[in-house]
């Protein structure tokens, strides 16, 4: 009994486990793109060793930008590379102006507590010339929306707005100056940034610098279309004026203006109807009719072109 005792005692003896190597695992997430007259490069690091486990503490990051040259050599290129310090957690920047025309190679590993490091991550960037920022970036209040219109060399942009206490977002790709944005609210502040653009590869731009902003409320002071097709029909006892329909969601009402015998146009009727029939006429004199719309803050289209009518 005493020997199943000790037997069952024991626990299980097997080969020892190897340590864990605590390798990080390679740099997958690096973001480069030229803006302005920098190469601005984020990286997330890794998580996990290349066993898949955590890694604690966090590595630190080496992150280099220099030309790799043929055939490439992974410790020539590190030895001449720039290593680049961050301006934020996982933000690098390096100056692009010395590079342009040629392909920056931008190579980032991780490095552990104990010192091993991941290897290298490489991501090439063509470099162009530092694009010039747009210039007296303006916006104006038009009919269709809010005009944008701006000072920039060569062709191809971006929009980016703001509206209340959002960030800036990029709205509209556009291949110069001026654009509309007809999505646009009156009495809603907007604010406007505009950047060049141009692309370097498939799957690469390079980016200006963004724009001044320019700001603005836009506000209803545009009227209605003039109407259109304005008829006078003479009846025995009356003048009936049809005209066709104005499609402004915002319309009010319709005002008819009237000249007897060549007189001065007065105000002889405001209706919601496109169509009036005038009863205070006598027979042997001329009539002449002019229609306008009206929205709801008041605002009047022009005078349509003058109809006349004469009774018998």
């Amino acid at each position: 009994m005493a020997a199943i005792l000790a037997l069952a005692g024991c626990g299980y003896e097997g080969q020892p486990l190897p340590p864990l190597a605590n390798v990080p695992g390679r740099v997958t997430a690096v973001a480069a793109k030229q803006r302005g007259s920098l190469l601005v490069v984020e990286v997330t690091p890794p998580q996990l060793t290349t066993e898949g486990f955590p890694i604690k503490p966090p590595p630190s990051l080496d992150v280099r930008a220099g030309i790799a040259h043929e055939p490439f050599n992974e410790a020539a290129w590190a030895a001449s590379a720039r290593k680049l310090m961050p301006v934020e957690p996982r933000e690098y920047e390096v100056p692009v102006s010395e590079w342009a025309g040629k392909e920056l190679t931008v190579g980032v590993r991780a490095i552990g507590a104990n010192g091993k490091d991941s290897g290298w991550s490489f991501e090439s960037v063509p470099v162009v010339a530092v694009l010039v920022t747009p210039s007296d970036v303006t916006a104006k209040n038009v009919a269709a929306g809010v005009e944008i219109e701006w000072n920039g060399s060569g062709a191809g942009y971006r929009i980016y707005r703001k509206t209340n206490d959002n960030d800036f977002t990029p709205v509209a790709d556009v291949p110069q100056s001026p654009w509309t944005d007809t999505s646009t609210q009156y009495d809603r502040q907007y604010e406007y940034k505009v950047q060049r653009v141009v692309k370097v590869s498939d799957t690469r731009e390079a980016e200006s610098e963004l724009s001044a902003e320019a700001r603005i409320t836009p506000k209803d002071i545009f009227p209605p279309a003039v109407p259109s097709n304005l008829e006078a029909t003479p009846a025995p006892a009356s003048v009936e004026l049809s005209w066709n329909s104005d499609t402004e969601p915002d319309l009010a009402s319709y005002r008819v203006y009237r000249s007897v015998n060549g007189a001065p146009f007065e105000k002889a009727a405001e209706l919601e109807l496109p169509a009036w029939s005038d009863r205070d006429v006598q027979a042997g004199k001329s009539y002449r009719y002019e229609v306008t719309a009206v929205d709801r803050l008041g605002n009047e289209s022009e005078r349509s072109p003058a109809v006349e009518a004469r009774l018998q």
